[in-house]
């Protein structure tokens, strides 16, 4: 943990001391020395209650040479709800700590009172929106029936070595998880309310008892993975890139040498395509995900992820890959998705010494399992039978936002997302930073 603490310190605080002179700036757009954006993390569930808090994205841009793109980027979160879940969230992103090198380096810890979990494959797994089963097999409404608690600490470095003309990069990575399950505390949820809104039947414990999961991983576990591959980076520029490509494609791996009683392994490749329909106004975004499990036996907690070296993300479904679509409704061993996003920026000005603009932007998100996860439901009760008996196919969603952009940085986006079925949900409201690729 001390070594830890000293390369967290080098990380987040040493480019500040090194880079605390501001230079003359290259023309009169370009952003020099320190710039900051910060706002209230505020939002409600009426399961959960009040989220609130705070974040900030501090950036040095040095003389300004280098602007849009900056030399050092923190990012930095906490908030917590009224009903006991918190997030803690520090990020140290920099193509100048070290020569010919990105890092981008993360640590946060989060917990989760009631995270979504629908069951593997998909529709595969039949999502009853409506009502869902009981022990006794009489159908009542359950919010908290496709949810369990999951506290999860974990920490992910990414290096990207410079080998061809700043394009072609070398991706060495690492990172460590800790997670720990239960089910939902609905004791607490109904803590306060007139009258128990919440029965505690569980798709945990159900799972668990038919054998879908193993016991050992219903409570969690720590994994340590390492990341080997390379990355291809044509973008004009990285905060809403006009024109270029970002593709990276590497090899997971959890080796059983490094601790992880369930070693697997995993190949994952993302292609991100950019153009210009105006210049500097009107451009079309374009990404699309393949992840596929090589071998072993993946714990279902690491499943519902999305690993790139920009960040891990729960996946597939929500704010990050499928907007509208439940958080973690599509999950496989294998998963390909797609976005398309038009981007449209209708002001253009500045507010005082910073750059400011506005835009608009229309999307549609897709995903598929493609890769099975091999599942023996030879243990599940006929007449819970049904819930197995859907069939896989694309699940789509689409929608539209608005994005707020300080110094070509700091972007608020808030998307609002449609799901095309009503097996993956309804829709959702997603506020945060920046365009989602």
């Amino acid at each position: 943990m001390r070594k830890i603490f000293y390369i967290l310190t080098m990380l987040f605080f040493l480019p500040a001391a090194i880079f605390a002179q501001e230079e003359k700036a290259i023309d009169e757009n370009a952003k020099t020395g320190f710039s900051f954006g910060a706002l209230p993390a505020i939002a409600f569930n009426s399961d959960l209650g009040f989220r609130y808090g705070a974040l900030a994205n501090f950036y040095w841009f040095g003389d300004g040479s280098t602007y849009p793109d900056y030399l050092h980027s923190w990012y930095v979160e906490y908030s917590k709800t009224t009903k006991g879940s918190s997030q803690a969230i520090f990020t140290y992103d920099s193509k100048h700590l070290i020569p010919k090198t990105r890092i981008t380096s993360d640590l946060r810890y989060v917990t989760e009172q009631a995270i979504d979990f629908y069951g593997f494959n998909g529709y595969e797994s039949v999502f009853l929106y409506d009502s869902v089963a009981t022990v006794d097999d009489v159908l009542s409404p359950n919010r908290m029936y496709y949810k369990y608690e999951r506290k999860q600490l974990r920490f992910t470095t990414d290096f990207q070595y410079q080998l061809v003309d700043k394009k072609l990069m070398a991706l060495v990575g690492f990172g460590y998880f800790n997670t720990e399950i239960a089910e939902v505390d609905v004791a607490a949820l109904n803590d306060g309310k007139t009258e128990d809104l919440l029965n505690d039947t569980s798709i945990l414990r159900d799972f668990v008892d038919w054998n879908l999961i193993p016991q050992e991983d219903a409570t969690g576990g720590s994994n340590f993975y390492l990341k080997l591959g390379a990355v291809f980076d044509t973008r004009d520029n990285e905060p809403n890139p006009q024109k270029g490509m970002w593709t990276e494609a590497f090899l997971l791996t959890a080796p059983s040498f490094l601790g992880n009683d369930k070693p697997f392994s995993q190949f994952v490749i993302t292609h991100r395509q950019y153009f210009t329909i105006k210049k500097d106004v009107f451009n079309f975004a374009a990404r699309a995900i393949y992840s596929q499990k090589l071998s072993g036996d993946m714990p279902f907690y690491m499943m519902p992820f999305y690993y790139s070296t920009k960040r891990v993300d729960d996946a597939f479904g929500g704010s990050k890959t499928l907007r509208g679509i439940k958080r973690d409704r599509v999950i496989g061993d294998g998963v390909v998705a797609a976005n398309f996003e038009l981007r449209y920026k209708v002001l253009r000005t500045k507010i005082g010494s910073s750059n400011f603009y506005i835009a608009l932007s229309g999307f549609a998100d897709m995903a598929q399992v493609v890769q099975e996860t091999d599942i023996d439901y030879l243990s599940v009760p006929a007449e819970y039978e049904y819930r197995f008996a859907g069939e896989e196919s694309l699940h789509l969603s689409y929608g539209g936002g608005v994005h707020f952009a300080l110094n070509e940085n700091f972007i608020v986006a808030v998307d609002y997302g449609m799901a095309a079925k009503p097996e993956d949900g309804t829709s959702g409201v997603y506020i945060g930073l920046n365009w989602l690729f």
